[in-house]
């Protein structure tokens, strides 16, 4: 699924996977959001609703780059750091091609459906 991403106003390259999560996830676009630092591995925030989780993957550990979806709080989460051992509660969506530094510093995310 093709979106676009800017990260501070900076555009940046991005890829959502096909499973039922990422696709719903598209259904909330365009969004911006404001970013915050979560135990400097990730920057989280809040989404406006709940994304379908049902049919997720399985789980695997967050990558740096990964977008993912944090199913109990309901966020979106951005990895600048490998996240910790798989979880089924951690639900990859997509990849940002953005470095690390550049990623843990974000602090708006603009997302928006490509056309």
């Amino acid at each position: 699924m093709g979106i676009r991403v800017t990260l501070d106003g900076h555009p940046v390259e991005a890829t959502m996977n096909n499973s039922p999560a990422a696709r719903d996830f598209t259904e909330l676009l365009p969004l911006t959001l404001d970013l915050k630092d979560f135990h400097s591995t990730e920057r989280v925030a809040d989404l406006p609703r709940k994304l379908d989780t049902s049919g997720a993957p399985e789980p695997a550990a967050a990558k740096v780059g990964d977008i993912a979806y944090y199913a109990p709080w309901g966020n979106l989460a951005l990895f600048y750091q490998d996240g910790p051992a798989p979880s089924a509660d951690l639900i990859i969506l997509g990849h940002l091609d953005v470095s690390a530094d550049q990623l843990g510093r974000a602090t708006r995310i603009t997302i928006e459906a490509a056309s």
